[in-house]
């Protein structure tokens, strides 16, 4: 090994890599186990015991535990949601009771107090800055509130209070940092709002738990064990701790499914540097034929031999493996440190912990790999028969590919897994989204094993015809063409490698984007316009958008254009009255992000979703006669088309039909290069002093979010995989080392013959270019088709799936194969050109 340790270097990083990638797994694991743990524990404050039962808790069972000797203090766990609004701004928030006593406050005060008396409201900070209140302002509050008085049995109606801002809190723990903070009310507020919503005959209010808070003294078994006997049948009295356990369980099925996710690219990254390792020991022993003979021919058995390879394999995985865990529990410390620099609104532990888990699975699932890896190289040694000794050091000659039995199976793995993956697509879009992403994932992994299987036998013909297209540009890539095939097997091995990861990046980019360009088709099919202004969003209020509104939405930052929609009041042959809205058609087109689905709007139009459409009972192309409210008709031939807001009619027939109709609706278009979530809040700022009550909705920041999840989400895979081809490119660069070792004879004749330096290091430049490229290029290919059978699989539930090509991906994934394979040939072209012809020929 000492020796050797150059070329053992590329193999330990390897390892170095792959466990240092199951070790921040695991950690990091922990760290979200543990900042779960605590956020949901959290919520209970300082409370000394949670009381929580199968079917809930009563109002009655609540009362019942405050009558328990020792108990001081009882709140039962409950939530509601606010409709808050501030002139243009609103919020759809999480609303808590103020606690009645200080142990159960989970939030602090940052300024003011917590709501004393009913009508008050303490706000996050967020939440005051986002509505753009401060202490002693109004906010206003919506919800509906059942109407038993009203025609037909009762109806809901939208009522609005006015609530003082008495405090703004913030969420040191993250008691509540899943639901973007809380907003906190009195208990009363709470229960007259409640009781206002509850329709007749409906079910009393239960709670999922209930806080404890214990008599200074008292023994918390012994009160613990009464509050069991107080309360229903299975109920159970613990720790705010254990109840975070227990509910954190709940939340993942018991199954720590981030932990999983990631220990899988974790296992891919292991396969790869398996290969590269294996094929490492390979070059190795082959290297060592003549040591390994005379060891053999003085008395060495085969035994010693085989076991000689595995205690190097074994003393080089501990090695790398505890470098792998030091390296990985050092990152994951750096970027514990990084996470709490960036306040992200939860509490983050500020050092990892070290546990003996951490610690030896890494070890063991490194040395392991490696012990494995190098089964069939030590092997080959003990084959070595003592003669080899006395021969002459030939260079090596070419070696076999594979068996029979291995084309068998890489062929039968192939065909069968492509036959699974078609059923998984066919079933996918016939609904059976569930079974066809089962059958879908199982088919492609079938399929895939079975392309590595039988790589050994098309890997090397399609290097051949790369580098018979390149031989005409000279002798130099004739030769490093040759090199590539003097051993199919290695080159395979070290191809294979970077195939795997390429496949991966590849599959999961082409998915991403595939899924990228589908949601971008079901929102626009849903919104069609990035904003809508109005007055009629959630009802019809009857009142015009004013005039200086659509000047100062037209007005805003990065609005592009503002086209203006008009409410008429209609009535269809049945007797139903509804709201139509009229729009210039050609405007309309020019906001739209589906152009094509307004085509069949013009005068004498009525067009509708194909939902409104289905749910009406109206047919496409149907003639209908609508009623204006002045008793004036209109005949309109009813069209269908994938239109978010329904029943459209052009401008001057809406005039026509209801000669009152005012502008109720804008559809807003942004400029191209304008970010939605600085557009839409300016377009709210611009109109906050309305009298009018003006909605606007932000379709375009949904858009954005969602896209900036789908982004955020293939930067962390890519990333992942990423550091499969970072494995697969050290193979690739100990392949050329190795390969400049063994060929030391071979290069020293060629430059005895006229070979310079410079062609000779540009031979392994091609060399290892054309392994790298090769493999990258049939990694792009598996991967693009993979990625498009997942996303026709798994997005067919979404309706249509429309695939994309990631080209940019793609063509960089393709460039860094290339140029990695470029600079991997650099050390060992040096060290070919710097051995002088007279001293490689010399007879060792």
């Amino acid at each position: 090994m000492r020796r050797s340790i150059g070329r053992l270097v590329a193999a330990g990083v390897a390892i170095v890599i792959g466990t240092a990638f199951v070790t921040a797994t695991l950690i990091a694991g922990d760290v979200m186990t543990r900042t779960t743990n605590d956020s949901i524990a959290a919520q209970f404050a300082s409370a000394d015991l949670v009381v929580s039962a199968p079917a809930d808790l009563t109002a009655d069972d609540v009362d019942a535990l405050r009558s328990v000797p020792g108990v001081d203090a009882v709140d039962a766990v409950q939530f509601t949601y606010l409709d808050l609004s501030h002139g243009s701004k609103r919020v759809f928030q999480l609303g808590v009771p103020a606690p009645s006593d200080p142990r159960f406050q989970a939030l602090e005060v940052v300024e003011g107090s917590m709501p004393t008396a009913t009508g008050q409201v303490a706000l996050p900070e967020a939440v005051a800055e986002r509505l753009g209140v401060g202490i002693g302002d109004a906010v206003t509050s919506s919800r509906n509130v059942w109407d038993g008085s009203a025609p037909d049995g009762g109806a809901y109606e939208e009522v609005r209070d006015e609530l003082s801002v008495v405090g703004t809190t913030a969420d040191p723990y993250g008691a509540y940092a899943q639901m973007g903070g809380a907003v906190v009310v009195t208990a009363e507020d709470v229960a007259a709002w409640e009781a206002a919503q509850s329709m007749p005959d409906e079910p009393a209010r239960t709670y999922s738990a209930a806080m404890v808070g214990l008599a200074p003294g008292t023994d918390l078994e012994t009160v613990r064990a009464a509050l069991v006997a107080a309360s229903p049948d299975e109920a159970k009295a613990v720790t705010p701790d254990e109840h975070a356990q227990e509910q954190a369980r709940k939340m993942t099925g018991d199954q720590d499914v981030f932990t999983y996710v990631i220990l899988g690219f974790a296992a891919v990254a292991l396969l790869v540097a398996a290969l590269v390792i294996t094929n490492t020991f390979q070059v190795l022993v082959a290297q060592r034929t003549r040591t390994l003979a005379l060891l053999r021919a003085v008395g060495a058995n085969r035994s010693q031999l085989a076991r000689s390879v595995l205690t190097e394999a074994t003393i080089l995985g501990v090695v790398s493996s505890v470098g792998g865990i030091l390296l990985g529990a050092l990152l994951t410390q750096v970027a514990l440190l990084v996470a709490r620099g960036a306040d992200l609104g939860v509490p983050i532990p500020a050092t990892i912990a070290v546990t003996p888990v951490v610690v030896l699975v890494p070890l063991l699932v490194g040395t392991v790999v490696t012990v494995v890896a190098s089964f069939a190289p030590a092997r080959a040694a003990t084959r070595v028969a003592p003669l080899e000794a006395l021969r002459p050091a030939d260079a090596p000659s070419l070696a076999r590919g594979g068996g029979r039995a291995r084309l068998v199976v890489a062929s039968l793995l192939t065909v069968a897994g492509l036959a699974v993956l078609g059923g998984g697509i066919w079933l996918g879009t016939t609904g059976n989204p569930e079974i066809g992403l089962l059958a879908g994932v199982a088919g492609g992994a079938l399929s895939f094993v079975g392309v590595l299987v039988g790589a050994v036998f098309w890997l090397p013909g399609v290097v051949s015809l790369v580098g018979r297209l390149l031989a005409g540009t000279g002798s130099t890539a004739r030769l490093a063409t040759a090199n590539t095939l003097r051993n199919p097997r290695r080159t395979t091995a070290t191809s294979t490698a970077l195939l795997i990861g390429v496949t991966l990046v590849a599959m999961m980019s082409t998915g991403a984007a595939s899924a990228r360009t589908s949601l971008d088709t079901a929102l626009d099919e849903q919104y069609p316009v990035d904003v809508l202004v109005a007055t009629d969003l959630y009802g019809s209020s009857g009142e015009a958008v004013p005039g200086e509104a659509v000047r100062a939405v037209s007005g805003s930052e990065g609005v592009a254009r503002v086209v203006e929609l008009v409410a008429a009041e209609a009535t269809l042959p049945d007797g139903t009255q509804l709201t139509v809205h009229g729009v210039d058609p050609e405007q309309a087109r020019e906001v739209v992000r589906t152009p094509e689905s307004l085509a069949p709007l013009a005068e004498g139009t009525l067009m509708l979703s194909e939902q409104e459409a289905e749910s009406w009972g109206i047919a496409d192309g149907e003639r209908l006669e609508l009623t204006g409210p002045d008793g004036a008709t209109l005949d309109v031939v009813a069209r269908t088309g994938a239109v978010g807001w329904s029943w459209l009619l052009a401008t001057d027939d809406a005039r026509a039909l209801d000669p009152g109709a005012v502008t109720s609706r804008l559809w807003v278009g942004l400029d191209e290069s304008a970010d939605p979530t600085q557009a839409v809040p300016a377009i709210q700022d611009a109109i906050v002093d309305v009298d009018v009550p003006v909605e606007v909705a932000g379709a375009a920041v949904e858009r954005a979010l969602m896209e900036s999840v789908i982004d955020t989400i293939l930067g962390v895979i890519v990333g992942l995989l990423a550091v499969a081809v970072v494995i697969a490119l050290i193979g690739v660069a100990n392949t050329l080392s190795l390969s400049v070792i063994e060929r030391r004879r071979e290069s020293a004749t060629l430059r005895a013959i006229g070979l310079s330096r410079a062609q000779l290091r540009w031979m392994l430049a091609i060399e290892g270019m054309l392994i790298a490229g090769v493999g990258a290029v049939l990694g792009i290919a598996l991967g693009v088709l993979y990625g498009w059978a997942g996303a026709a699989t798994a997005l067919s539930i979404m309706g249509d799936v429309s695939l994309a090509v990631p080209w940019r991906d793609v063509a960089l994934v393709l460039v860094v194969a290339l140029v990695a394979g470029l600079v991997a040939s650099v050390v060992p072209g040096r060290t070919a050109a710097r051995t002088s012809p007279v001293a490689a020929l010399a007879v060792d």
